[in-house]
């Protein structure tokens, strides 16, 4: 990829993640925190629907081991085909989470993920990067 494609690709990219983020805090702001994560993830595909922008939940990534297939990873949600969102109701993020987006990343082929914690009035999220 050439300099400059790079860097459309990295603003791009950049701007969706903040779109997204807006879009979180619109479900946060609405429904509170409290709720299982699928309720945000539904939440958040629908507001992420309307401000027009395309998602798709639960998409399916096989995982492979030495060039074996050895399962799926199931993302929570995926946002124009180029970030990855996760989704969680916990007391706090921890590195355990931040190991599991990078591995998403991995499987996925992706980027970009959003970790994201819905469990406190105040959204905690961490933005997690794999070469970009």
């Amino acid at each position: 990829m050439h300099i400059d494609d790079a860097d459309k690709k990295r603003d791009l990219i950049n701007d969706l993640t903040e779109r997204i983020l807006g879009a979180v805090f619109e479900v946060q702001n609405s429904i509170g925190c409290g709720f299982l994560e699928r309720i945000y993830e539904g939440a958040l595909m629908i507001e992420l629907q309307l401000r027009g922008i395309q998602v798709a939940r639960q998409v399916r990534f096989p995982v492979s081991y030495k060039g074996k297939y050895i399962g799926d990873y199931y993302a929570d949600l995926v946002v124009e085909g180029e970030v990855l969102v996760e989704l969680k109701c916990v007391d706090r993020l921890g590195n355990v989470h931040l190991a599991q987006c990078l591995n998403q990343l991995k499987a996925s082929g992706l980027s970009v993920c959003l970790l994201v914690n819905f469990d406190k009035p105040k959204v905690e999220f961490r933005r997690v990067v794999l070469d970009f």
